[in-house]
């Protein structure tokens, strides 16, 4: 019984691990750069193209789907062109294996750092994981396997405990389980559980460590304590030294017709407002003669014009009937 489960968890891995056809990176970090800024501690993301990445990338609603250890060269491991390896990592099938920095050359990547952890922490946090290299994966739990072959609509609250189903043994299945534990062994904060405790007047933090087997490749992502570091700025980014495939057009600015505030521009003419249609004709000019009724000027104003009506005078046909009275 246990050769078949065997046979069949090696099926089902050599399954999940096969890549999908037509992955395209985004944007992928210029080789030289990622290998001159990276540092032991360090944390690799991967944005994979295999079965497995697009299941871990719905359960964690995240573009990263691995996680890998950068711990400087790996004594004894190396590629056949002598290549070091640099990388520890946990992979389906494989278990914790180390890799060169050129296997993810190809791929969307984005580069974590740990902020203040000191010279020794950080050799502690390596040889954590490189002590685990050899660590396997047991294809005999089928549990383990069988999550990743159905995609079913899963409540965000039980997403992270379907990733740690199955033997509860993180190591050989979740790459960001091993590099969660290798940062736990010196007390290196990742995404803890916050409380406060004491009196409102001296507040204090207590941490707590959640179970390694629940962290994700995203959570170092998101995480407070560890920097993005990408090798492009780093590196030192000139935008002006790029070569574009479409050549633009000069603009009449750049090439020199005038200058940045131009002085000789004249304004556009000015165009002739459009006569309100509401407004009234302009009343002509009323001349007053004697022996005629005195007029007096009456203005309205409206909203958007004013009218200036000619009206007789009767204030002193009011005064006349006041004294007769």
């Amino acid at each position: 019984m246990g050769v078949v489960l065997d046979t069949v968890g090696k099926l089902i891995a050599s399954y999940l691990q096969k890549e999908v056809p037509g992955y395209e990176p985004f944007t992928p970090s210029d080789p030289e750069h990622l290998r001159g800024i990276m540092e032991p501690g360090d944390v690799m993301l991967v944005e994979g193209n295999n079965r497995v990445s697009g299941i871990i990338k719905y359960l964690t609603q995240s573009t990263w789907s691995h996680a890998a250890l950068f711990v400087g060269p790996v004594d004894g491991a190396s590629e056949p062109d002598g290549e070091p390896h640099v990388l520890i990592e946990a992979n389906i099938g494989e278990g914790v294996t180390s890799a060169p920095l050129s296997k993810y050359f190809p791929y969307h990547t984005r580069l974590c750092r740990p902020v203040g952890l000191s010279y020794e922490d950080r050799t502690t946090v390596c040889r954590y994981a490189i002590n685990r290299i050899g660590f396997g994966y047991d294809t005999k739990n089928i549990l383990d396997l069988m999550r990743y072959l159905i995609p079913l609509p899963i409540p965000q609250r039980w997403r992270r405990r379907m990733i740690a189903f199955g033997s509860g043994d993180p190591t050989k299945i979740i790459c960001s389980a091993l590099i969660a534990q290798a940062f736990d062994a010196v007390r290196y904060p990742i995404l803890p559980k916050i409380t406060r405790a004491g009196s409102r007047q001296a507040r204090r933090e207590i941490l707590h460590i959640r179970d390694s087997s629940l962290y994700m490749p995203r959570d170092f992502d998101i995480s407070p304590y560890f920097e993005v570091v990408k090798p492009t700025i780093v590196q030192g980014f000139d935008y002006t030294a790029l070569h574009w495939a479409d050549k633009q057009k000069p603009l009449q600015e750049v090439a020199g017709e005038f200058g940045v505030f131009p002085e000789t521009i004249q304004s556009p003419p000015l165009v002739p407002e459009a006569t309100d249609q509401e407004a009234p004709l302009p009343v002509a000019n009323t001349e007053v003669t004697a022996g005629e009724t005195t007029l007096v000027e009456r203005v309205t104003v409206a909203e958007h014009y004013m009218v200036v009506e000619y009206v007789p005078e009767r204030r002193a046909r009011r005064r006349e009937r006041v004294l007769a009275a």
